[in-house]
């Protein structure tokens, strides 16, 4: 079955993955140090998982081409310095496979959670219980473990929701062992009723400076149901480094958010600034601020950029009135079709 990630996403991704590689995304060269800072734990949700608030999202490595012996180093370099969760997904190309290749010797020192729903052999729907049958099946071997921690319905749609079987076979595969929990992944009112079926034990959502939707829409929810979150797309992909509008769709409408919301923080003169409270590590610091978030998954293909990241969270929480002044200018501009982005 073809990989159905849209293609802005996919170039998006390349794109970012060689700009990382180069130094030039997320560089803060002052913070570069041999050890990354200790990071905070929090305990997931209803989960036993005490995960770092910084985590690695693996599609950049999939979407980048990124070479093997990279992925070693950045692997285990990341987990020398306190990584402790690692996400990727059935379709971020080869990304199972390299990190299979790169850790899974260590398989006792990292969570790990994998996605499904875009992948299937050949005549299969990835969302019937067959085909996700068959993708944790798969995901399991590339990965080189017996089990994953979690899994996460990767965007479905409500009518998939709905139908069930999806989620019945998360469920058959938790019973079974392959995984220990269960998640949905996606945003908007999908994710509400993701969320409200009580079936999952995590959800997995776009949150971030230029994306509040799920703020005000499931956070409250997930908190109330003692639910695990795990945040994506957390630093809004660093749209502030564009100084005109990208050609990427993937970017664009975040890029278009952050110019009519206007943040002082995301402004040319502030592009450059390096450390905690430089535009990265705002964005990093506001979303981990926000109650009832455990982590956010960020990627690279960089071995370095895990502990200049890690340095950026140093800073703290966020100030109350920074996070007041940033849900407050959201509040004053945001359209109703600025709903969240998968």
């Amino acid at each position: 079955m073809p990989d159905h990630t849209s293609p802005s996403r996919r170039d998006f991704l390349k794109t970012a993955a060689a700009g990382l590689a180069a130094g030039s995304v997320l560089a803060p060269s002052a913070l570069a140090r041999t050890g990354a800072p200790e990071l905070e734990k929090r305990k997931l949700g209803k989960t036993d998982m005490e995960v770092t608030v910084l985590g690695f999202g693996a599609a950049e490595i999939g979407y980048g081409g990124t070479a093997q012996d990279i992925v070693d180093k950045l692997l285990n370099s990341a987990l020398d310095q306190g990584l402790d969760t690692i996400d990727t997904a059935e379709c971020y190309a080869e990304s199972e496979v390299q990190i299979g290749n790169a850790v899974a010797n260590r398989r006792k020192d990292y969570y790990l959670f994998t996605k499904v729903g875009h992948w299937a052999p050949d005549g299969l729907d990835g969302w019937s219980a067959k085909g996700v049958t068959a993708s944790i099946e798969r995901s399991l071997k590339r990965l080189k473990t017996d089990y994953v921690d979690l899994v996460h319905l990767h965007s479905c749609g409500l009518d998939v929701l709905k139908k069930g079987e999806a989620i019945e076979a998360l469920e058959k595969a938790k019973q079974a062992g392959k995984t220990r929990y269960m998640g949905y992944s996606g945003d908007s009112q999908a994710a509400l009723y993701a969320v409200k079926t009580g079936k999952f034990d995590t959800l997995m959502t776009s949150m971030s400076f230029v994306d509040q939707e799920s703020i005000d829409l499931t956070l409250p929810l997930c908190r109330e149901q003692d639910m695990g979150v795990v945040v994506k797309r957390g630093i809004g992909n660093a749209v502030w480094r564009y100084e005109t509008q990208p050609t990427n769709g993937y970017v664009v409408e975040y890029w278009k958010r952050m110019k009519e919301l206007d943040y002082d923080f995301c402004r040319a003169d502030q592009r450059d600034v390096e450390g905690p409270d430089g535009p990265a590590g705002i964005a990093l610091r506001f979303c981990l601020s926000l109650p009832g978030v455990h982590t956010t998954v960020v990627g690279t293909t960089n071995p370095k950029r895990f502990a200049e990241n890690a340095a950026l969270l140093q800073g703290g929480p966020l100030p109350a009135e920074r996070i007041e002044a940033i849900r407050k200018r959201w509040k004053e501009v945001a359209k109703p079709e600025w709903v969240g982005q998968i």
